[in-house]
């Protein structure tokens, strides 16, 4: 049988039992929260995504249902040692393993290496893909070296000559002396 699925709506059962594939070019304007991480920049380029439905051991009482995440986007954002535009590449490259409810994921979490997410027959895909891209973004981005020397210090000779601060006996030998 072969059904048609949507990355919006995605039964993930079905796409698992069917071993399907979807795939798509979205651009990063239309995740909202990754077009926020680049300050509105960069929302016509372009995220390549791939999903692979994947049912581990079919004929068991609990059949293992799986979907392969792949995902790159680029990111551009601004170095935070030389503040000039870096472009930040995005990979996701990530298994997730659907289980029954929410409850069972939470309790499987702790013992489980792979992704666990509640199955769902509207499940959305794109979601997921914003998620996973999120979580790739740098705390801090910059370059790897960056393209002009970066100033790592500031001395301002004035601003260390006033801030020094006035010794109080010159001030009590100026007065014993008459001066002030």
């Amino acid at each position: 049988m072969n059904r048609q699925f949507s990355p919006t709506r995605l039964d993930v059962r079905a796409f698992a039992e069917d071993a399907a594939q979807l795939s798509g070019t979205a651009r990063v304007g239309d995740f909202k929260r990754l077009a926020a991480e680049a300050a509105g920049q960069g929302n016509d380029r372009p995220v390549q995504w791939s999903a692979q439905g994947e049912m581990l051991n079919p004929r068991h009482v609990q059949p293992q249902v799986w979907v392969h995440l792949r995902a790159d986007a680029v990111l551009p954002m601004t170095c935070q040692r030389c503040l000039e535009p870096v472009d930040v590449a995005l990979q996701v490259d990530r298994p997730f393993r659907f289980v029954a409810d929410e409850e069972t994921a939470a309790a499987e979490d702790d013992e489980a290496e792979e992704d666990l997410l509640a199955i769902s027959r509207a499940f959305d895909l794109l979601q997921l893909i914003e998620d996973e891209l999120l979580m790739e973004v740098p705390v801090v981005p910059r370059h790897e070296v960056c393209p002009a020397p970066v100033q790592l210090s500031a001395a301002d000779p004035d601003f260390e000559e006033a801030s020094a601060p006035e010794n109080p006996f010159a001030r009590l030998k100026d007065l014993r002396n008459g001066r002030g």
